[in-house]
């Protein structure tokens, strides 16, 4: 019998939106129309968390602070959070549903956790309304979630664990370590963690290896290679209890946890 009852999966970068396209596309063009350019790395560096605080972390960083000074003639505002933000929404909102498409294997695994008797929750940094355009356009191409938590119902993010404890509220899941959270950021390594359930990082598609489809699919496979194992040691430096190549081997690791915790008495 399985210990684990329920995988928590995150939505871009994990289970559609191959590498997080949508989100990153929209905060590069928010920022540039303010007169700031980012480089993929730093967009993605926060990428995971609520949409407010990720703007907060890239107003943060130093060089941003430069260019912002140099651009307005003062420091950032939490008004200037809030107008960025509002902005970052309207636009991510027109869009988002075009690149909800579910990344390779998504449909076929969770298909096969579900015969294996697995509730399937969901966490996200988008708001409710933004999982609006979301859900329905990845319910049409084969993938849907039991539920779906966003941080505007919890009133907190992540690395906080209270969309994941809405989650196992809401499927009647317990304890924590009953639990898989499975994403592809540090943050949601974070979370899991934080929550007491066990923690998966992804690599193929993920925000934390920073490619597009098409560039994986071009890159030399020794460079490749190097760039997946600097993205499995941040997982690991996350607390991520494991690291998988692609979403198709989670039932493996869904089998390897429940027998670590058949070993540890668990």
């Amino acid at each position: 019998m399985n210990r684990i009852q329920m995988v928590v999966f995150d939505w871009a970068g994990t289970t559609v939106d191959y590498g997080s396209a949508a989100p990153g596309r929209v905060f590069e063009k928010v920022f540039k129309e303010a007169g700031i350019t980012l480089t993929r790395e730093e967009i993605n560096g926060p990428m995971g968390m609520e949409k407010k605080d990720h703007i907060r972390a890239l107003l943060s960083l130093p060089r941003t602070g430069r260019q912002w000074k140099q651009a307005c003639g003062r420091d950032w505002t939490e008004e200037d959070v809030e107008t960025l933000y509002q902005r970052f929404e309207k636009t991510l909102f027109e869009i988002v549903g075009e690149y909800s498409v579910p990344i390779d294997g998504v449909v076929e695994t969770v298909s096969t956790l579900r015969r294996q008797g697995l509730r399937i929750g969901s966490t996200t940094g988008y708001t409710s309304q933004m999982m609006e355009q979301v859900i329905p356009a990845a319910e049409a191409l084969g993938y849907h979630a039991d539920c779906v938590v966003t941080p505007d119902v919890t009133g907190s993010g992540r690395p906080g664990p209270f969309m994941l404890f809405e989650c196992m509220r809401r499927m009647n899941v317990y304890p924590p370590c009953a639990v898989v959270k499975v994403g592809d950021t540090a943050v949601d390594m974070k979370e899991g963690k934080n929550a007491g359930a066990w923690s998966v990082g992804i690599l193929t598609g993920s925000n934390l290896l920073g490619l597009t489809e098409e560039e994986a699919g071009a890159m030399e496979p020794a460079e490749l290679e190097r760039r997946r194992q600097e993205a499995a040691e941040k997982y690991r430096q996350a607390g991520a209890d494991l690291v998988i190549g692609s979403i198709r081997e989670l039932p493996e690791a869904v089998r390897q946890i429940n027998q670590w915790m058949e070993e540890r008495g668990i």
